[in-house]
């Protein structure tokens, strides 16, 4: 991310909310039949999946919200043990909303990462309000970062490393990631 962010506005986020659709994957979606039963496929970049998990080691709580219901998304969730909210016709304001007061947090301690007109509410409202590179302009107009990589293809990676790099946790965390995969490792 070519902006800075300051270690100020990192270290006051508590709760991250991930929009599914366009961050997390590409935006597409595929939809087929199988023996008379409709299947939907997405796309996952597995780099965001390290992002995310370092972020729960930093004691972030880390969300999903899509405008959109879906077995996908709710795959997705379930095995990196992330809450989804799904609002479907994009209604996502009341989602965060609810996730923000079970989590005892406010918009002040919410950072977002968004690409569509649907997420807009969200973003004009959270402390770190963050566009993928692939996000629509009026996105970008609210952003006040936003990611080199596109979503699907890395994006949340990139916000991931680059909030705990400001919050100063980026080296020790990936050091207990290390040590947690080698315990006799140095």
């Amino acid at each position: 991310m070519a902006e800075i962010l300051s270690p100020e506005v990192a270290r006051r986020i508590r709760v991250v909310v991930l929009d599914v659709d366009g961050v997390l994957t590409d935006g597409g979606v595929y939809m087929g039949e199988a023996n008379g039963e409709i299947v939907e496929l997405k796309r996952f970049d597995i780099l965001d999946q390290l992002g995310i998990k370092l972020l729960r080691m930093a004691g972030i709580h880390v969300s999903f919200v899509s405008g959109r219901v879906s077995p996908a998304n709710r795959r997705r969730a379930e095995e990196l043990d992330v809450e989804l909210h799904e609002g479907p016709g994009g209604h996502k304001l009341e989602l965060v909303q609810a996730l923000l007061e079970r989590q005892g947090a406010d918009w002040s301690e919410l950072a977002c990462v968004c690409d569509d007109l649907a997420d807009m509410a969200i973003l004009k409202r959270a402390a770190l309000p963050v566009a993928v590179s692939n996000a629509v302009p009026e996105v970008d107009a609210v952003a006040v970062m936003r990611t080199q990589r596109s979503g699907g293809h890395g994006a949340v990676r990139e916000f991931s490393e680059t909030l705990l790099r400001a919050r100063g946790e980026w080296n020790t965390l990936v050091a207990d990631y290390h040590r947690e995969r080698d315990p006799g490792a140095a």
